[in-house]
């Protein structure tokens, strides 16, 4: 059951069920009892590093964690220490990066609003390559990054087709369809992937039209999580997504709720799909057409 989740998933997972376990205890207080350092409870309850098994058993059996608990929480931690398939790419992306890859690789839905560039998870390959070229005059990129960077791009497209596929929302501000990245070849090749992408059953896209007034709001990315059978609820995750990574910023309670509401008035602003891929392919015909 587990196997088949993100590792990064399934380590925030743990990490969470490890905190709930030493509940209102001290960390000094589990660090004394397991003869560990304090900053190692610490890191296994961040969850963003593998978390060895034996060293899992430990805290499992410092908590006194019955047989049926520990084997679920024994078989996430299994799965936690699996490679994920962008650890291939590691040398070329930010550690955030990666971690974002993972959380996303395992949610169930994300809602993207997006102002500035169309969102990785559509882009075309040659428009997400021009996106990273465009900045080589200010921070210079080997080329195999970029070739790296754009193949992770394209990799981490599968989740809208996988089984079961993510559950896409997405927010276009229609600025985002006029702004020029390459030539206008490009630009159409993108729109045109857009149109197919509205097309997946998973998919809602919208169009926010430049003359409807609208919250002020920089780009973010919300990704929810189905629970796994016996634990409790990851919370929400707000990603800001950039031109050579994320950053995970917010996963407070209050914060994401705050997020989502922001989402939902930017959904109830914008077109209806229908009219949203109406809108895309006037832009397509009118301004990318040469």
């Amino acid at each position: 059951m587990t196997t088949s989740r993100s590792p990064a998933l399934l380590r925030r997972w743990l990490a969470a069920e490890l905190r709930r376990l030493r509940g209102n205890r001290p960390g000094q207080e589990v660090a004394r009892g397991l003869h560990w350092s304090t900053s190692k409870v610490s890191r296994f309850e961040l969850g963003r590093s593998p978390l060895p098994l034996d060293e899992v058993e430990k805290m499992l059996d410092f908590y006194a964690v019955a047989d049926s608990e520990r084997d679920q929480l024994l078989s996430i931690a299994r799965g936690a220490n699996e490679k994920g398939w962008w650890e291939e790419f590691a040398p070329a992306l930010p550690a955030e990066y990666e971690e974002f890859i993972g959380l996303e690789a395992g949610a169930a839905s994300a809602e993207i609003w997006a102002i500035d560039i169309v969102p990785g998870i559509v882009q075309t390959e040659s428009y997400a390559r021009q996106v990273h070229l465009g900045y080589q005059a200010v921070v210079p990129i080997a080329p195999g990054i970029i070739d790296a960077r754009v193949k992770v791009r394209m990799i981490r497209q599968q989740v809208l087709t996988g089984d079961p596929p993510l559950k896409l929302s997405i927010v276009l501000d229609e600025s985002v369809l006029l702004r020029p990245i390459g030539e206008p070849r490009l630009m159409l090749a993108q729109l045109q992937r857009l149109l197919e992408v509205a097309d997946l059953p998973n998919v809602e896209l919208q169009v926010l039209p430049l003359t409807t007034e609208r919250l002020v709001a920089n780009s973010f990315i919300i990704l929810d999580f189905d629970p796994i059978a016996g634990t409790g609820r990851l919370p929400d995750v707000v990603v800001t997504e950039s031109t050579v990574g994320s950053e995970i910023h917010v996963q407070g309670e209050g914060d994401t709720y705050f997020h989502g509401l922001v989402f939902q008035s930017l959904v109830g602003a914008a077109l209806q799909p229908s009219e949203s891929k109406d809108r895309i392919s006037k832009v397509a015909a009118q301004r990318w057409s040469r």
